[in-house]
């Protein structure tokens, strides 16, 4: 089985805000081309038009929708789900030949395509279901944290950060060293009540969520405070007018 390092100081990871991701999967799409030219490549598909359309997708994104309570307003929480990089995975412990590894730079929990089996345990260990496998490959594969891309000098330094975070159009997504309590990953879970997923079972992830913010209900105006279409401007009525068709 494969053993852990003793700690690591950097624990790189993913910030992300509930509160302002909208779901649009621009993440899981980057994250798709960026993956597919470079260390984890290729990410195979099954029958992508057919049926039953599956494939290696390192993030996913999930929708759920919330009911209505006395204090909020129904709405809708979009999910984002990719692999944790836990300061004490199982995926790594359970791994017979040392395919899974966790680094002792930086943090980052890799898996190594030349001596992986494809023996799924590390899938079958990992709460999260953040593992995923290459049936055409016959191999395991996860999220890098875009290893090959962080460290790449060759790329200006602004991009240097994963394709994800590159790609979020709303900024829900930061990425830093949660090692370092002064980073602003680190600040601003602190600021937010970030929060990891599912803290019980002990594997010490290192990625945080920010919890979505309390929405105000949505307040009508009584219908005595309400303009009647014969009270509003010329140009209000035709466009009252035009929206009741």
């Amino acid at each position: 089985m494969t053993t852990l390092p003793a700690t690591t100081a950097k624990k790189l990871g993913l910030l992300i805000d509930l509160d302002i991701c909208v779901g649009c999967h621009a993440c899981a799409v980057a994250c798709k081309e960026w993956n597919e030219q470079g260390l984890a490549g290729p990410l195979p598909d099954a029958d992508a038009y057919g049926a039953e359309p599956d494939g290696v997708w390192f993030n996913r994104v999930h929708s759920f929708e919330l009911e209505a309570l006395d204090t909020q307003p129904a709405s809708t929480l979009h999910f984002p789900r990719s692999c944790l990089h836990c300061e004490t995975p199982a995926c790594v412990t359970v791994c017979p030949t040392g395919a899974s590894y966790k680094r002792e730079t930086d943090g980052i929990v890799l898996v190594n395509p030349d001596t992986c089996i494809g023996c799924k345990l590390c899938s079958w260990a990992c709460p999260y279901g953040a593992r995923e496998y290459s049936p055409s490959e016959g191999i395991m594969k996860k999220c890098t944290l875009c290893v090959d891309r962080i460290y790449n000098e060759q790329i200006p330094e602004a991009q240097r950060q994963p394709a994800c975070v590159q790609a979020c159009p709303t900024k829900a997504r930061s990425f830093g060293d949660f090692g370092d309590p002064e980073s602003a990953v680190s600040l601003q879970s602190l600021a937010r009540g970030g929060a990891a997923l599912m803290p019980e079972l002990g594997y010490q992830p290192v990625n945080r969520y920010l919890p979505p913010r309390k929405k105000q209900p949505v307040c009508s105006a009584p219908e005595s405070e309400r303009l009647q279409p014969a009270e509003l401007p010329s140009a209000l009525r035709w466009l009252d007018k035009l929206l009741s068709r």
